[in-house]
């Protein structure tokens, strides 16, 4: 499958991620939800481990897991730890802020993408693809000024400054994705694997202070979609991996394409949430649209 098309693939995926964050988030405890999220789709890998393990013919190789030395464990353990502080961020921001502005907000990751992907890893996309991209970025401008109407001040307001800081950390392990990727030559079921299951050791610590009230905190609520957030993200994460593992996948089209979830994410609020102000946001979505089909094109 083309690495563009897996990028589409990863974004429609990461739309329902989103969504099913949104309803689990809802009046419920935020960090169970992250780690019981996180430990549905490290249970995955943990059983196709095993399977692999104890199976004379193995897996396919695109579930297949290598051996990893313990630098290696460690290169991955790592990007479970800056993905783990950037779901905090974004976990609690997606809770406290409308939908239809949490998505855009973190979804101007591509911009610091491309910074540092032109900066560090000295990509140079084509000028189609830069105008697509700098298209995207300006919709998400428009949708961000739509948000004063909902009473969300970007300037002031915390939870902006959460989802701000939980996209720069994004950023930072989109980068390092593709230096695992490309440098160190991981496959991405590898990557995957592990680190799904480093970042459920990760949230234990949280998990467990959480539950024995070393501080402050909220109630909890199972709900069906909790389960879905990791399986949703599994897939999204796989077809991600898959793209930026191709040798001309570039990390920051790849990363563009990928933030097309919001487009997934704005028609889940207006139609499931029923968030407010859903018309006036339109012709900036649509701008994200445009700016997703000129990446393409280039």
């Amino acid at each position: 499958m083309h690495w563009i098309t897996l990028s589409i693939l990863s974004a429609l995926f990461l739309g329902f991620y989103d969504l099913t964050n949104k309803h689990a988030l809802r009046d419920n405890a935020v960090l169970p939800v992250i780690f019981f999220g996180t430990f549905s789709s490290a249970f995955v890998w943990l059983a196709l481990i095993v399977i692999q393990r104890t199976t004379a013919g193995g897996l396919p190789p695109l579930v297949t897991v290598a051996p990893l030395s313990v630098q290696q464990h460690l290169m991955l353990f790592a990007k479970s730890f800056i993905v783990g502080l950037s779901w905090i961020f974004t976990y609690f921001g997606i809770k406290h802020l409308p939908l239809s502005l949490a998505a855009p907000i973190r979804a101007t990751s591509p911009l610091w993408t491309l910074m540092g992907a032109l900066i560090i890893l000295g990509e140079r996309p084509s000028w189609l693809e830069n105008v697509g991209i700098a298209t995207t970025l300006l919709s998400f401008v428009g949708l961000s000024v739509a948000g004063r109407r909902e009473g969300v001040h970007f300037h002031r307001d915390k939870w902006v400054g959460f989802m701000v800081l939980g996209t720069l950390l994004g950023t930072v392990s989109s980068l390092y994705d593709k230096y695992l990727l490309g440098s160190h030559q991981f496959t991405p079921s590898t990557v995957q694997a592990w680190f799904s299951i480093y970042l459920v050791l990760v949230f234990l610590p949280l998990a467990i202070g959480w539950k024995r009230r070393w501080w402050p905190r909220n109630e909890f609520h199972w709900r069906w979609t909790i389960p879905c957030i990791g399986l949703f993200l599994l897939v999204s994460d796989y077809a991600y991996f898959t793209a930026l593992s191709e040798p001309l996948g570039l990390i920051s089209v790849v990363a563009s394409i990928r933030r097309g979830s919001t487009l997934v994410a704005f028609a889940g609020s207006i139609w499931i949430f029923n968030e407010p102000n859903g018309l006036r946001k339109l012709p900036a979505v649509l701008g994200v649209l445009l700016g997703i089909v000129l990446t393409i094109l280039g």
